[in-house]
């Protein structure tokens, strides 16, 4: 017996009626049996197997739904282009696994899906999984996404859900809370917002998450006048949203520029915070040279706008492996900033302090994060900056420029995650 056709399936569909709480999802779960010839010879799930049963998963969703030849019918394919898992548990020969599927991110020309596989008896996560796939014709050409899988797929996304609105002043900020549990703040950079998060935040689910975007930037408002900028106002804000939702204290975790403003709130704020997370980042004020491009940037901004911001800051931001995708959601959070809200972080980025005295004084738990290929803030200069903070972890994350959480997310999630539980 062929093996497509000896394994047996079950297919469970997760959505509840129209007066249901939660909407239709374009892919059904699919159940799945380990079998022997699915394993090696120590008896564990083989890791090609695996992807197999992901990719069995996948077309049985087209089958459930808008039928198999979806894509072949409107001549086009969907060619991976990218596949990161994260194992966590083994799996063995007649375990039932539940495979779900979501679309994690939808981009004109591509699309990630997240499979999270579990064991049916006890459930236990099996694996975790991404995969980019680049819509491309019949003749290999990069192609945008047709009508058709697109409604099928679901509207383009942030990855974000709706936010709630807090009042600071005359900002109105935009907050993502998701779940339950301790309370992270998670903090975005420049020039990003906090979708930047957006596999964090559907991973990290044993903790209460709460990604604001910072005023200007994404779904919030702010001052048109770009004088109304600072790390220190970016710090006042993040209090005034920990107290609009009750947190007393929360661990904060700062991506970039979201790192200066979380040493501003250990400056300030310390009995705030219970843990940090400096992703990328680093301690230093900008050196003299620096100050003058980010003015001849502020300028360029104003001229021009968004896109020829990203389009100067894209080389240095991403690693050499990452995907075109990324880049695209680069650009899509740069232009959610309004251009007095660009031009005001970049003179709050330009005059903020230095921090290197402040990492001594750090008396709560610390996690340092690096892109193996950071150009920003290399490992070097992480790896320094953990020394000076007492009793601080420090990882480097491979494959990963300025933007870990984005490039490398099951890897970030992964060390995120581990060093939260250390906190329970």
């Amino acid at each position: 017996m062929e093996r497509a056709t000896g394994r047996v399936l079950a297919y469970v569909w997760r959505a509840l009626s129209p007066a249901g709480a939660r909407p239709v999802t374009a892919f059904p779960t699919v159940e799945l049996t380990v079998y022997p010839y699915d394993c090696d010879a120590f008896g564990h799930l083989n890791q090609a197997a695996l992807l197999t049963l992901l990719e069995r998963a996948r077309w049985e969703a087209l089958a459930r739904g808008p039928g198999m030849d979806l894509f072949d019918r409107n001549g086009v394919w969907p060619a991976a282009r990218r596949a990161v898992i994260d194992y966590k548990a083994g799996a063995y020969p007649r375990d039932l696994l539940r495979i779900e599927t979501t679309v994690a991110q939808r981009g004109t020309t591509s699309l990630t899906l997240r499979h999270i596989v579990r064991r049916v008896s006890d459930e236990v996560t099996i694996a975790e999984a991404e995969i980019v796939f680049v819509c491309v014709d019949r003749l290999g050409r990069v192609t945008p996404l047709p009508e058709e899988i697109a409604r099928f797929l679901g509207p383009r996304t942030s990855g974000s859900h709706q936010p709630i609105r807090v009042s600071v002043g005359a900002a109105e900020l935009a907050v993502e809370v998701r779940g339950d549990g301790p309370p992270v703040l998670l903090v975005h950079g420049f020039p990003f917002d906090r979708s930047v998060w957006r596999h964090q935040l559907a991973a990290l689910a044993r903790w209460k998450r709460i990604a604001p975007d910072l005023r200007g930037a994404g779904a919030s408002s702010a001052s048109a006048a770009p004088d109304g900028y600072s790390i220190a106002r970016y710090a006042d804000d993040l209090v005034a949203i920990l107290d609009a939702l009750g947190v007393g204290a929360a661990a904060v975790c700062g991506l970039s520029m979201g790192g200066y403003v979380t040493f501003e709130l250990l400056r300030r704020y310390a009995d705030r915070v219970t843990a940090v997370l400096l992703v990328d980042t680093k301690p230093d004020p900008d050196a003299p040279d620096a100050k003058r491009e980010r003015d001849k940037l502020a300028a360029l901004t104003e001229r021009e706008g968004q896109d020829a911001l990203v389009s100067r800051l894209l080389p240095k931001l991403l690693a050499r492996q990452t995907q075109p995708e990324v880049a695209e959601q680069v650009r899509d959070m740069a232009r959610r900033w309004s251009v007095p809200g660009l031009v005001g972080a970049l003179h709050a980025l330009r005059d903020r302090p230095d921090s290197t005295e402040t990492l001594p004084q750090i008396r709560v738990p610390a996690l340092v994060l690096v892109g193996s290929e950071d150009q920003i803030a290399p490992p070097a200069v992480a790896q320094a900056m953990a020394a000076l903070i007492p009793k601080a972890q420090c990882h480097v994350v491979p494959a990963a420029g300025h933007l870990a959480p984005l490039e490398q997310p099951l890897a970030t999630t992964r060390l995120i995650a581990d060093f939260l539980e250390t906190l329970r």
